[in-house]
């Protein structure tokens, strides 16, 4: 099984006991993080922003309750992800849900003011296809936010976050939820993922510029904030 066909599984079948385990697994250290960023984002009145792997929508919320007047698009490949989104949005008027490829996003060029992707660039195929695909949709002078977990520099608080995720996280999958395997899968995503300055460097190389990180939680995640250049439509 690709691996964009296997994420799409997995989500659909997590997505009934996402929320609890996310809360559950990250000690709600992701609400934390979210809270963190937002400080650093000023959605206005008549922005359009695009919230990428929006999954059951808890950031599509906070950036629709952060500017009331702008519209918020939320694009997720997981239609049973995307159900839950619909419950929890159903009173938020400016909270527009798709579901889609992040990849090759149904959107045109530089329709966006802002692209946000929260822990849903390490499921993609392909990490610098998905951020060209969002520097594409873009607006010049646009905003990305990538919000990911992260490998951590100091070897104590890696091999203990490893240890966690390599070993506690499944069996409390299994216990809590009943998929011992699917939270294998979140494991090996995040082992296999890009180190922060990695990350930096590939959003850099796409053609961003600006670019600005915070690392959370002794390094555990980090969010990347960047801008599409001024006078750039569309691709590079």
């Amino acid at each position: 099984m690709d691996k964009e066909k296997k994420v799409q599984t997995i989500f659909n079948t997590i997505s009934d006991d996402y929320d609890r385990m996310n809360n559950i697994i990250s000690l709600n250290q992701h609400s934390v993080w979210r809270k963190r960023t937002m400080k650093e984002l000023f959605v206005k009145k008549g922005h359009q922003v695009l919230d990428v792997c929006c999954g059951t929508g808890d950031w599509s919320i906070q950036l629709a309750e952060k500017a009331p007047g702008a519209q918020v698009t939320g694009l997720d490949f997981s239609e049973n992800m995307l159900e839950i989104a619909k419950d929890k949005t159903k009173h938020h008027k400016n909270i527009e849900l798709l579901q889609g490829n992040a990849m090759d996003m149904p959107f045109e060029d530089g329709l966006f003011d802002f692209v946000t992707i929260g822990f849903g660039l390490r499921n993609l195929p392909g990490y610098k296809s998905a951020i060209d695909e969002f520097y594409r949709v873009l607006k010049p002078g646009g905003v990305l936010v990538i919000l990911e977990t992260s490998n951590p520099e100091n070897k104590l608080v890696s091999s203990a976050f490893n240890f966690y995720f390599g070993s506690i996280m499944p069996k409390l999958g299994g216990f809590v939820a009943g998929s011992t395997k699917e939270y294998e899968w979140l494991f090996e995503s995040t082992s296999g993922f890009l180190s922060k300055s990695e990350l930096k460097d590939l959003v850099k190389s796409t053609g961003f510029t600006n670019t600005k990180m915070i690392s959370h939680t002794m390094g555990t995640a980090a969010t990347h904030i960047a801008y599409k250049p001024l006078g750039q439509v569309g691709s590079k």
